[in-house]
């Protein structure tokens, strides 16, 4: 651990997935999330998976590959889904003075401003990157770069 600060964590899902049940860390195979695990895991902070299924998952947790994903939720069904994961978070998530958001703005909409309120710090350090951009970002970020300051 690099800072001083508390920090967590939280990655999206991805569609792209091994066909049986391995650890959530393990399950998701894009180029995208395993570049984002990477160097999330490089920081010796906890991390968390959003996933449009299970909602917030310990990358640890065994589950079987799944078709869901938030873009295809209406507005409603998003809401309900933030409301899961706040839960989740409230109850599953460790003391922390900081939280790093890779996720994108449909995974993030709804969660900004209970984590606004829960966290001293929020950084959102690919916002308004699309996907190729994201990749991008990813394959040259440093822990410099997503640690709170």
């Amino acid at each position: 651990m690099i800072s001083s600060m508390k920090c967590i964590f939280l990655v999206p899902c991805v569609k792209t997935k091994r066909k049986s049940p391995h650890p959530a860390a393990e399950l998701y195979v894009s180029d995208l999330f395993q570049k984002a695990r990477k160097l999330v895991e490089a920081t010796g902070y906890p991390w968390f998976i959003l996933s449009a299924k299970h909602h917030l998952l310990a990358p640890d947790k065994v589950i079987e590959p799944y078709e869901k994903t938030l873009n295809e939720m209406s507005t409603r069904e998003r809401i309900a889904w933030a409301e899961e994961v706040k839960q989740q978070m409230d109850s599953r998530l460790p003391d922390a003075d900081a939280v790093v958001v890779l996720a994108g703005q449909k995974y993030r909409e709804y969660l900004m401003p209970y984590l606004k309120k829960r966290f001293t710090n929020v950084t959102v350090p690919m916002k308004g990157l699309g996907i190729g951009q994201q990749l991008k970002w990813l394959k040259k970020a440093r822990i410099e770069d997503i640690l709170p300051r």
